[in-house]
């Protein structure tokens, strides 16, 4: 899901944990132990386009990374936590952060040509700088009562929540690697869903105020917890639901269909998208609960398979096909190929522009049964991304497109 989510369940573990010992340091460390499975972008600096898009979700979202890394990764806090090095350790942290804050403001006030973020850059430069000397100079040694083995489950759940509700999602996790790479999603939130982080985070910020020995603090937090945990079972009853709603109206309109699919759209757990193969076809539509009846308006688009015959056994093609999990079509585009990723659709169902698609990916034939995929242009097309949330919005309500 969205890192604010993560974030928000790792510092809710870490305060389960060791928020009684530590108090707002366990939920700082379990947002840190939430946010570290997804920094497996990272590797996109040194990775090709396949090779991160096959590597994300990976292995840093496996129950064996849960397992190793937050060995690791509490060895590391607890060693940090015992010795003076953390004084170092904490002013080269955040250096770092006024740094990089303030190469942010700066390039926004170049793009923007904004004079008054310019100055907020100054400031924050300034300021930060003056914090981190004043830091330096009066930082004393600090200990806490948490043990290793407190600090290794710390880091363990924050990894293996992170990986679960991941899983949640349509994108998929390789919950199992290294050992295999098949992608477990099971598809009932969105990968963004303020109606799960919002509850959420207003308990865990109202715990925050407490003080680690408060009984409020624990109630807070435990009610954060219970609130996103019931959301997400129901989404799976409701998940359930859909699925009915989409195999009667297939039924209905005389689809013979295979390898069903339903996922709920961006923000909200009311409007999903369906897709099905039908022959050498696929079919998708949209249903909300604000529809005015459960007859499903579907599209119809060929899968194209025939256009990627001769580049059938790349490494490209096989691993669109993978992360895919085999829901796809092909359309040509200015000379290449274009390969969607029909568990998402379009952004506006009755556009068939290529650039409409969600997820797309281009490939370039380069003869004698080879292929590559260039760098694709990820999200809306620019200067879209209002008409396409109010589009949404209106579907959202029941509004037919």
């Amino acid at each position: 899901m969205d890192s604010l989510s993560q974030i928000v369940l790792g510092a809710a573990v870490g305060e389960v944990i060791l928020g009684k010992k530590i108090g707002n340091k366990a939920m700082l460390w379990g947002a840190l132990a939430g946010t570290i499975p997804d920094l497996d972008i990272i590797s996109n600096l040194w990775l090709d386009e396949l090779g991160g898009l096959a590597a994300h979700r990976g292995i840093s979202h496996s129950i064996a990374f849960a397992v190793l890394g937050s060995a690791v990764t509490g060895w590391l806090v607890d060693r940090f936590y015992d010795t003076p090095l953390q004084k170092s350790i904490v002013l080269i942290f955040r250096t770092l952060l006024v740094i990089a804050m303030s190469i942010t403001l700066v390039n926004l006030s170049i793009s923007k040509s904004s004079l008054i973020l310019g100055i907020v850059s100054a400031i924050v430069a300034i300021g930060g700088g003056y914090y981190i000397n004043h830091l330096y100079k009066n930082y004393e040694h600090r200990n806490v009562e948490a043990t290793l083995g407190e600090w290794i489950s710390l880091f363990f759940w924050g990894f293996f929540t992170h990986t679960i509700l991941d899983c949640f999602t349509v994108y998929g996790t390789q919950l199992f690697a290294p050992f295999s790479n098949y992608r477990v999603a099971w598809s009932t939130i969105s990968v963004a869903d303020p109606m799960y982080t919002i509850p959420f985070l207003i308990c865990l910020l109202i715990a925050a105020f407490y003080s680690k020995e408060s009984k409020g603090r624990r109630i807070a937090n435990w009610l954060g917890i219970g609130l996103s945990c019931l959301y997400l079972i129901f989404t799976i009853f409701n998940k359930q639901n859909i699925d009915k709603v989409f195999t009667k109206s297939l039924d209905s309109q005389g689809y013979e269909y295979t390898d069903m699919k339903t996922s709920p759209t961006i923000l909200n757990n009311i409007l999903w998208y369906g897709v099905a193969k039908v022959g050498d076809n696929l079919v998708f539509g949209k249903y909300s609960y604000f529809d005015s009846d459960q007859d499903i308006k579907f599209y119809e688009v060929p899968v194209g398979e025939e256009m990627i015959a001769d580049i059938e056994d790349t490494k490209v093609i096989k691993t669109l096909k993978w992360f895919s999990d085999d829901t796809y079509m092909i359309m040509e585009d200015a000379g290449a190929l274009q390969f969607n990723d029909m568990r998402y659709g379009r952004f506006i169902d009755g556009i068939e522009s290529p650039d409409n698609y969600i997820f797309n990916f281009k490939i370039n034939k380069l003869g004698n049964g080879r292929a590559e995929m260039p760098k694709t242009q990820k999200g809306p097309p620019s200067g879209s991304e209002m008409k396409i949330f109010t589009s949404l919005w209106s579907r959202i309500k029941g509004n037919e497109e």
